[in-house]
């Protein structure tokens, strides 16, 4: 299969949607984030809980950010999918997946260190944030396949938590476990909390072609 480039699905978006319907009647869709999200993006991103706000990577959580963001697609390294609520009335974003493409020198010096070498070509960075209302339902579990399948199709084998997860989110800690991703090391970051790499390879877990 050829690979895909982020020019391609920001031109196509609707090529790389997936629909969910859950048991309790809601429907979601993961679509790439367009242009057209300012708003939404802004409401995602103020919402969120200060807890939220501690486990996540966003320089600020407000419609500057989120323009930011709208403005970088296709144009960087990053690829970004918004969840959207399609049963509620205005369909808000309630969650943002982030995919980045390239790694940082850090990144490449931690895993060294931990024995685990990245290789930048087929080595990418995912993180994930979901509105609080959304966490703790098994939502997750159920937007990696597709996100996997994806990164395959980019040419890459192996995923990266970005920014790694931090050591005292259990919750968050077994979920990347449950779905493949494994422990490789410990480190501190910029603001000295204590954190753990993981690493998942594409070969052992499910992926759903989106």
């Amino acid at each position: 299969m050829r690979k895909l480039t982020l020019a391609t699905i920001a031109e196509n978006p609707d090529d790389f949607s997936t629909r969910f319907e859950l048991a309790t009647g809601e429907q979601l869709i993961l679509r790439p984030l367009i242009p057209g999200d300012v708003e939404k993006l802004a409401r995602f991103l103020a919402d969120l809980s200060p807890e939220s706000r501690r486990l996540s990577t966003f320089s600020s959580y407000d419609r500057a950010t989120a323009r930011e963001l709208c403005d970088a697609i296709a144009r960087y390294d990053k690829l970004r999918f918004a969840v959207v609520e399609q049963t509620a009335p205005d369909e808000p974003i309630v969650g943002l997946l982030e995919f980045s493409f390239d790694l940082t020198a850090g990144d490449i010096l931690r895993y060294t260190k931990h024995n685990s070498p990245l290789n930048p070509a087929t080595d990418c960075r995912f993180g994930p944030t979901l509105a609080d209302e959304w966490q703790n339902r098994g939502i997750g579990s159920l937007l990696l396949p597709p996100l996997f399948a994806v990164a395959r199709r980019f040419g890459r084998t192996r995923i990266i938590l970005w920014g790694g997860v931090l050591a005292d989110n259990a919750r968050a800690i077994r979920y990347y476990a449950k779905n493949g991703f494994v422990h490789v090391g410990n480190f501190r970051n910029d603001e000295g909390l204590a954190c753990c790499d993981m690493i998942v390879t594409l070969d052992n877990v499910q992926a759903t072609p989106p």
